[in-house]
């Protein structure tokens, strides 16, 4: 199932502008462009009846709401999950507007205790240590799919605080022996990031694809993690052996 970039920003208006005459803002516009390809990716996730989405790291909730407006069977239910407050507010006026029989729910807080029900979670530009914990989150409900585009890695993605994930923390193990061309450091710190969370997620039981599910151009942050729950122990126990070694090396 095709979503037109046009469609897909016609329906963020109606939702979060609504006044005739006026028109998206830049950002709004680049929103839609990653809308429409992640949209395609959620049809191909929720085609039973019923089930639950949860919109994890929400921020205005265009996923969730645009999803629950194009995309979702009217048996199904999206969960919106943000910390701030005040969006919070601002995405619970726009979900007035969805005009579909989808239940919409907010919760306010850090994506973990609310995906225990969830059918498929996804997370558009998780910023940071925000993508670990959806990903630890996802596992260890066990939910069927998720669909994850990290974001804000950092200035240099190898440093390294108590909110690190594990990638971040091993990438800042090598910042010693990295040269000092910085764009040389941050691309080998975000490669380390990478691979430690895809290997998480396997050794995690998924089946896991990771996509340019846009152009650069659109976003600098356009890779897409596509995981399916298969649990299957052999694919897991290697998984889980090349994490060590990963791991390891940092070390």
């Amino acid at each position: 199932m095709k979503f037109p970039v046009d469609v897909v920003a016609a329906t963020l208006h109606r939702l979060f502008i609504g006044a005739a005459g006026t028109s998206l803002r830049k950002e709004d516009r680049q929103k839609a462009q990653e809308l429409s390809p992640l949209l395609e990716q959620l049809a191909r996730v929720t085609t039973k009846k019923a089930g639950v989405l949860v919109d994890a790291c929400a921020g205005k909730s265009a996923v969730g709401l645009v999803a629950a407006a194009l995309v979702l069977p009217r048996g199904w239910r999206v969960v919106v999950v943000e910390r701030d407050a005040k969006r919070v507010q601002h995405a619970k006026r726009a979900a007035a507007l969805v005009g579909n029989d989808v239940a919409v729910s907010f919760e306010e807080g850090s994506v973990s205790g609310f995906v225990d029900e969830a059918d498929v979670v996804v997370a558009l530009h998780a910023c940071g240590g925000a993508s670990d914990d959806v990903i630890d989150a996802a596992v260890a409900a066990r939910v069927k799919h998720l669909l994850l585009v990290p974001c804000c890695y950092g200035a240099h993605p190898a440093t390294s605080d108590e909110r690190s994930g594990p990638g971040q923390r091993a990438a800042a193990v090598f910042v010693d022996a990295l040269p000092r061309q910085g764009t040389v450091g941050r691309r080998f710190a975000q490669a380390v990031i990478d691979a430690e969370r895809t290997l998480r997620l396997e050794e995690g039981g998924y089946d896991v694809d990771v996509v340019e599910f846009v152009s650069a151009s659109v976003t600098p942050h356009n890779l897409l993690w596509r995981a399916r729950r298969a649990h299957e122990p052999v694919r897991m126990r290697e998984a889980a052996r090349r994490r060590q070694r990963l791991l390891s090396l940092s070390r």
